[in-house]
């Protein structure tokens, strides 16, 4: 089933996990794909694949907002179909270690990089088009060590709910995907030591209804379902892919 033939889609952070997950299930239903991210060695990999286009892009940068606008323009044409918000950070320590290099870190890539994207974007977007914002279900869950996380995905639904009413009369639908916890190399990313991601892991999933960590293929799944005409009349919707955790 081709439900994204010829589609133009956009997704940051997808040279790894559940970006490049996405980018791979939009591209067998038919879209060409635009991927940014940070690693050279990565971003030669996924640019080789057929229907990826790999552009170097950091959210955390400001200025990186307009370059990317500059570079869809130069892949796309100037018309955009789809866009997937995916990249993100997070940390986790107790409060009496939270600071405020941290706290900027974190709300730099989570919420203000995709809020500047969206905005250098949004003239791109063709009339009816999907945006997808990547939330978490730490927003509910409460976890000790993940409130500046945790506050930066709450951050994002919040801005989801706007965006969805500012977007609306252009047609362009606007929802979120909240993953749990799912085997990205995530925990890794977040300067947990080896064995402190498998203590974080043999603690997670026995909460898990499922009694597994989720792959980024099963959210990739949920991922491609919000911006197809099967998902025409969702809109402000936060989709939770967690096993149950939530």
């Amino acid at each position: 089933m081709q439900r994204f033939e010829k589609a133009r889609i956009v997704i940051t952070g997808g040279t790894g996990g559940i970006g490049l997950a996405t980018a791979e299930r939009l591209v067998a239903e038919g879209a060409d794909v635009l991927v940014t991210g940070r690693d050279p060695e990565r971003l030669a990999g996924v640019g080789a694949r057929a229907g990826i286009t790999a552009v170097a892009n950091d959210a955390a940068d400001p200025d990186a907002a307009d370059a990317l606008r500059d570079a869809v323009e130069v892949t796309f044409g100037g018309t955009v179909d789809g866009l997937f918000l995916n990249a993100g950070l997070g940390a986790f320590q107790p409060l009496d270690a939270v600071d405020a290099t941290e706290l900027d870190r974190q709300y730099r890539v989570n919420v203000r990089g995709p809020l500047l994207q969206l905005r250098a974007l949004s003239p791109l977007l063709a009339d009816g088009a999907s945006v997808l914002l990547n939330t978490s279900v730490l927003n509910d869950l409460g976890m000790p060590g993940s409130a500046v996380y945790a506050a930066t995905k709450g951050a994002v639904r919040s801005a989801m709910n706007v965006l969805a009413n500012e977007l609306g009369a252009r047609g362009i639908r606007v929802n979120a995907i909240s993953p749990g916890p799912i085997d990205t190399g995530f925990m890794a990313a977040t300067g947990l030591a080896p064995d402190e991601v498998d203590g974080f892991v043999a603690q997670v999933v026995p909460r898990v209804p499922l009694g597994r960590m989720g792959r980024p293929e099963e959210v990739a799944a949920a991922a491609a379902f919000l911006p197809s005409n099967d998902a025409s009349y969702v809109t402000g919707s936060e989709l939770v892919v967690s096993g149950g955790i939530s």
